[in-house]
């Protein structure tokens, strides 16, 4: 587990690989050491897919490989480079658009690039480690300067790393999110029976 806690207030208990993970802005400039980096994409690769097509790629850089590390950075949008910067790691992930069976449209590539990144993000919260994921990067960007085919599409941005002192942010609203409470909506909000907006009994407060 990561040295600084941020336990979800879960409204029943949740195992504590998913209470503890959660995404700093903040990072400690420590590397992540390279076998930890691998489990992280170990436990990716052992993700859940539709036909078992693992339509989930990576494009990693530490920031020891200062060239590449710039590159994934132009990547994101602004907002997201002036903090993620700051990290020992930054990635790209990207989904595969046809199925390896038939060669179909994956309908479902996003969903399982989404659930490859949330293994990892488990994973690294096991690890001492944290992922923030963003939705705020440039796909088109990503595809000139990184060479990505056509059939495949950036999905998201993500930093690696320990996390590190939230003072180090600007104040503002960057460090008030970094030390602020966590919230998320009800499960009765959005598990439904019978017809769309019907609670669930499961869900039930």
């Amino acid at each position: 587990m990561s040295d600084r806690h941020r336990p979800a207030p879960a409204a029943v208990p949740i195992h504590e690989l998913i209470s503890h993970r959660w995404s700093p802005r903040a990072f400690e400039s420590r590397p992540v050491e390279p076998a930890k980096l691998r489990t992280l994409f170990e436990a990716a690769r052992w993700a859940a897919s539709s036909y078992n097509a693992q339509p989930w790629y990576f494009i990693v850089a530490t920031k020891g490989d200062s060239e590449n590390f710039r590159r994934v950075l132009d990547c994101f949008v602004e907002f997201n480079q002036n903090w993620a910067k700051n990290a020992p790691v930054v990635a790209l992930s990207v989904a595969g658009h046809k199925m390896t069976h038939d060669g179909s449209r994956n309908r479902h590539a996003f969903h399982d690039v989404g659930q490859a990144a949330a293994t990892l993000a488990l994973q690294a919260t096991a690890l001492g480690i944290q992922v923030h994921q963003m939705a705020g990067i440039l796909p088109d960007k990503a595809r000139e300067i990184f060479g990505i085919p056509p059939d495949y599409e950036a999905v998201a941005g993500f930093a690696i790393g320990y996390p590190g002192d939230p003072l180090t942010l600007p104040e503002g609203r960057l460090r008030d999110s970094e030390m602020g409470p966590r919230q998320r909506k009800p499960v009765s909000s959005f598990v439904f029976t019978g017809k769309w907006g019907q609670t669930s009994p499961i869900a039930a407060n």
